[in-house]
C-alpha cells in the first residue's frame, strides 16, 4: 500500500505543481509509514520525481492521452490507485484536477478535499486544513471514508527535496472513449503561466489603454512573472481573457502579487487573496485594494513602474 500522487505535465515536461503535490504525498506517506508512488502521463524524464520524495513512478505512454480529458485521466488515475491499493490519492487543486478530482473519487468511493494547504494535522482520523469562504478563512476538514482524495492548493506547502531512487515501470491502463471530442488547444507560447507563476504582475484600467501594456509586459519579464488583469480589462479586450484573475476568473496563488491601476472590487480580491504578498500601485489612497495590500505605493503607474523596472535591471546587472 502506498500514497499515489497525479503529477501533471505539459508537452512532456512536469509542471511545478508536479513537484509540490509529491512534496506533500511524501510528507503523508512518512506520517502513515509508507512509499510515495507517482502516476505520470505522456511525461518524458521521469528522474526529477525522485528529488520530492517519489519511490515508484507508473509512467503511462498513450496517444490518446495527449490532450485532457477529465473523465480519461480520472480513468487512469482510479487504476492506478487500484493496481497500488493506494488509499490515499494526492493531486493538485488546479484547474484540471478539479475536474478529475471528483470523478477519481466516485471511482474509488472516497471522501476528497480540495485547496489543502498543509500536510494532514492528524492521520487518524484523516484531518486536514483547507481554505474557505474564499480564502478569508481556514477549516479542518476530516475524511472518514476508507479511501481518500487530496487536493493540494498551489503554492501553499511549497517543493520539499527529499532524495530518494525511484523506480519506474510501465503501465497501460485501459481508455475509455471520450464522450467530448477535443478539436484543438490554443495556448501562449514563451509566457509563464498565470497557475505555475511565483509571481505575477497585474494591472486593471488605470493603465488608460491596451497601448500601454507594454511596461507590464516589461515588467512581468524582469521578474520572470506572468502577466494578468482585471475583469473590466478583459471585457473590453484590452488582454486576453485567459490573463483575467478574480473570483469569475482564474484563481492567483503566487508568492508575489502586484497589482497596477486596479481598485480592488471584491470579486478580484476573493480570486487573489491565497496569494503570500500584495503590492499595489494606485494613484488613489483610498482604493480598497490598499486595506488587502502587504506594500502599498500611492503614485501615477506611468512614473512608478518605469522607475521600478529601472531599478531591478540595474539590481540585476550588478547581481548577474
Amino acid at each position: 500500500m502506498s500514497v499515489l500522487v497525479y503529477t501533471e505535465s505539459e508537452q512532456g515536461k512536469f509542471k511545478k505543481t508536479a513537484f509540490e503535490v509529491a512534496s506533500y504525498a511524501k510528507a503523508v506517506a512518512d506520517q502513515m509509514g509508507t512509499t510515495v508512488t507517482a502516476i505520470a502521463i505522456n511525461a518524458g524524464d521521469n528522474s526529477e520525481l525522485a528529488n520530492y520524495g517519489v519511490d515508484k513512478v507508473l509512467n503511462v505512454s498513450n496517444a490518446d492521452l495527449d490532450k485532457f480529458n477529465a473523465n480519461a485521466f480520472a480513468s487512469t488515475i482510479i487504476q492506478g490507485a487500484k493496481q497500488e491499493d493506494a488509499k490515499v490519492v494526492i493531486v493538485s487543486s488546479s484547474a484540471d484536477s478539479k475536474y478529475l478530482a471528483p470523478i477519481v473519487a466516485i471511482g474509488l468511493d472516497a471522501g476528497y478535499a480540495s485547496n489543502v494547504v498543509e500536510a494532514p494535522s492528524s492521520i487518524a482520523p484523516f484531518t486536514v486544513k483547507r481554505t474557505a469562504f474564499t480564502n478569508k478563512a481556514f477549516n479542518m476538514t476530516t475524511i472518514d471514508t476508507d479511501a481518500k482524495v487530496v487536493g493540494v492548493s498551489p503554492n501553499s506547502f511549497g517543493l520539499v527535496e527529499s532524495a530518494s531512487s525511484a523506480t519506474s515501470e510501465d503501465f497501460s491502463p485501459s481508455i475509455p472513449t471520450p464522450g467530448v471530442t477535443i478539436q484543438s488547444v490554443d495556448k501562449a507560447t514563451d509566457k509563464v503561466t498565470i497557475a505555475d507563476a511565483d509571481i505575477v504582475v497585474s494591472a486593471g484600467r488605470g493603465m488608460k489603454g491596451p497601448e500601454n501594456w507594454g511596461m507590464i509586459e516589461e515588467l512581468a519579464d524582469v521578474l520572470g512573472a506572468a502577466t494578468a488583469c482585471s475583469k473590466p480589462v478583459s471585457d473590453l479586450g484590452w488582454r486576453p481573457h485567459g490573463e483575467h484573475v478574480g473570483q469569475t476568473g482564474k484563481p492567483v496563488a503566487s508568492n508575489l502579487y502586484i497589482a497596477i491601476g486596479i481598485s480592488g472590487a471584491i470579486q478580484h480580491l476573493a480570486g487573489i487573496n491565497s496569494s503570500k504578498i500584495k503590492v499595489v500601485i494606485n494613484t488613489d489612497p483610498e482604493a480598497p485594494f490598499f486595506k488587502a495590500a502587504d506594500y502599498g505605493v500611492v503614485g501615477d503607474a506611468f512614473e512608478v513602474v518605469p522607475a521600478l523596472i529601472e531599478k531591478l535591471k540595474a539590481f540585476k546587472a550588478q547581481n548577474a
